[in-house]
Formats: structure tokens, C-alpha cells, sequence
């Protein structure tokens, strides 16, 4: 069998072709990097954006009925539990590259640009204007909002618990009764008195309710704070 030889002409067509193809593929891959690069820098403007958006053209069929808050329930759980509801932009933590992908998924689905994000979170996860479990949301209009992402840890089991005092004015004067009335059962008998009497009981009680509420009130007033109804879609620190 006679050997065939070997003709460097074609040789040569071959590799610049094989070359050619390569150059091609990453090419075109370097393109579409570069083009999801571009998306994602577009959507963290979007995120720390001032722009807040009135609604977005979602597919209604497309969305999970289950992600749709309207925003009494939103402003009931902020209050419940002490949190703010915020555009994005006031958001100093970090935003997951998960939530980033997810926005994109969004995007490519329904064929949008969504805009006005909203993300609800403990206060000091925020950049107010003198790790815990925040949400990202989109509205869709007619005060209806789409929660696109969770990340981070699930609140503290006792966080309603802790917070409930800092509701309204109700039950913060409750809880400083209740405090009042312990510390005074704290107070030795006959301390100011021989005699021990229910009249003296209640004038220690009246004094120790004063000091606590004067305390809490300085507290208050001195840190700029303020209920959970006043707070939880202020972007003032002293709200």
C-alpha cells in the first residue's frame, strides 16, 4: 500500500481554518459574558436607584400567587415585627449574586426591565438619614408588590416578642407598669416605714413608675425613637 504524502499546503488551510472556528466560538462567548455582565451592572444601578417605580408589566400568568403582598400586609408584619420597608437603594448590606440571578430569570421571562425595588429589613441593615432576614420585592401597581428574593437568617424566634413594648404607646406604658410593679415587690418591708400598708405599697409603686417613665421617655427622646406605625417605611433615622 503506497503511503499517501503529506501536503503542508492543506495542512496549513486546516489549522488556519480550525484557528478561525476557535476565534469564532470565543468570540462569541466573550460577547455573551460581556452582554450578561452588561445586564447585571444595569440591574445593581437599578437596585441603588432613587427611582421608585409605580408598577411593573409582569405576566400575570407567569407569577407565583403566593409572592404577591399587597401592602397593608407588608406595613402589618414591619409593624408586628419592627422592620422597615425601603427602596432599595437605602440598603447597606449585600445583595446576593442568588437575587441578582433571580432578577434576571424575572426579566428574561416576562420580557421587562423591573424597576422600583423595595426591600423590607431590620432598621440597621439600612442607610438612614439622620444580619438578618431581608426581602426584596418589586411593585406590580395598585399597592401590590412581588417578592422576588429572601436571603440571609430567618428572624429571632422572640423578635415580636421583644418589640411588641415599641408598637404603640399602650403597650409600652403597660410594660413599664408591669416593670414598676415588680421592682417595687423588689423594695424590703418597712423600708421608709414600720408599718407596712397597702397605701405605702402603692405610693412606692407611683414613685417607681415615675423614675422607670422618666427613664424611657429620656431614652426615647435622646436616640430618636419612635413606634413601630411611624418607622416602617421612613428613611429617617429620628422618624
Amino acid at each position: 500500500m503506497e503511503i499517501q504524502k503529506t501536503n503542508i499546503e492543506r495542512k496549513l488551510h486546516q489549522i488556519r481554518n480550525k484557528q478561525a472556528d476557535e476565534a469564532k466560538i470565543l468570540a462569541e462567548v466573550e460577547a455573551i459574558l460581556q452582554k450578561d455582565l452588561q445586564h447585571e451592572t444595569q440591574i445593581s444601578e437599578t437596585l441603588n436607584s432613587n427611582k421608585s417605580g409605580g408598577g411593573n408589566a409582569f405576566e400575570f400568568d407567569l407569577l407565583e400567587t403566593d409572592r404577591i403582598f399587597h401592602i397593608d400586609q407588608i406595613r402589618e408584619i414591619c409593624i408586628d415585627y419592627r422592620l422597615r420597608f425601603l427602596n432599595s437603594s437605602y440598603f447597606k448590606g449585600t445583595i446576593p449574586q442568588s437575587a441578582i440571578q433571580r432578577i434576571k430569570q424575572l426579566e428574561k421571562e416576562h420580557d421587562i426591565e423591573i424597576t422600583g425595588f423595595k426591600i423590607m429589613a431590620p432598621s440597621k441593615l439600612f442607610k438612614l438619614e439622620d444580619k438578618d432576614d431581608p426581602l426584596l420585592f418589586a411593585p406590580i401597581g395598585n399597592d401590590y408588590f412581588y417578592l422576588i428574593h429572601k436571603w440571609g437568617n430567618d428572624l429571632h424566634p422572640l423578635r415580636k416578642l421583644l418589640v411588641w413594648p415599641f408598637k404603640n404607646i399602650a403597650n409600652l406604658t403597660l410594660l413599664v407598669l408591669l416593670i414598676s410593679y415588680f421592682v417595687t415587690l423588689l423594695v424590703p418591708n418597712s423600708l421608709f416605714s414600720k408599718n407596712n400598708s397597702t397605701a405605702e405599697f402603692w405610693i412606692i409603686y407611683f414613685f417607681m413608675f415615675k423614675c422607670i417613665a422618666s427613664v424611657v421617655i429620656f431614652y426615647g427622646f435622646a436616640l430618636g425613637k419612635n413606634f413601630n406605625p411611624a418607622i416602617w417605611n421612613s428613611k429617617y433615622f429620628n422618624a
